[in-house]
């Protein structure tokens, strides 16, 4: 009978490498949804914003689902993928002022071969494929780096 691995098995071969294109899936304990009301799910997107500014990731897409986040990022020199995630998840600890985390983190580097406009479609595409809304640009708690943010007056 094959065992399961443990979550820290897991993490036993994982490399970080600079310049490397990462999705990360981060779960809240018991699936609990910590970010089902906006509040806490606002918290979560200005925590992946400034989990970019500190200078060890550049956020490429991400939504905020109400009991996971999926981060897609590209790790810059001088951080780790495990550090990048750990003080995302503090910040947002600290931001809702307690503890909503699952141990660990799922991640998967993108292969040159993988199309990076896909897999942020299916990043932002979540909340559709999970029934939340019936349109993408329905849902609040998401972004990528290819929106055009700028508004004219």
């Amino acid at each position: 009978m094959s065992k399961v691995p443990h979550g820290r098995s897991l993490r036993r071969g994982r490399v970080s490498q600079p310049g490397q294109i990462y999705l990360v899936t981060m779960v809240c304990a018991q699936r609990l949804p910590a970010f089902a009301e906006f509040l806490a799910a606002r918290r979560a997107v200005l925590a992946l914003h400034a989990a970019a500014v500190v200078g060890m990731t550049e956020t490429l897409a991400f939504v905020v689902m109400p009991d996971h986040v999926h981060w897609l990022l590209q790790l810059r020199d001088g951080g780790t993928l495990g550090e990048a995630v750990r003080r995302f998840k503090a910040i947002i600890t600290l931001a809702v002022g307690h503890p909503v985390w699952q141990r660990g983190f799922h991640d998967h580097a993108l292969r040159s071969d993988e199309a990076l406009a896909a897999v942020a479609r299916y990043v932002v595409a979540n909340p559709v494929r999970a029934g939340i809304v019936a349109r993408v640009g329905d849902y609040p708690h998401w972004d990528a780096v290819w929106l055009d943010h700028q508004h004219s007056t």
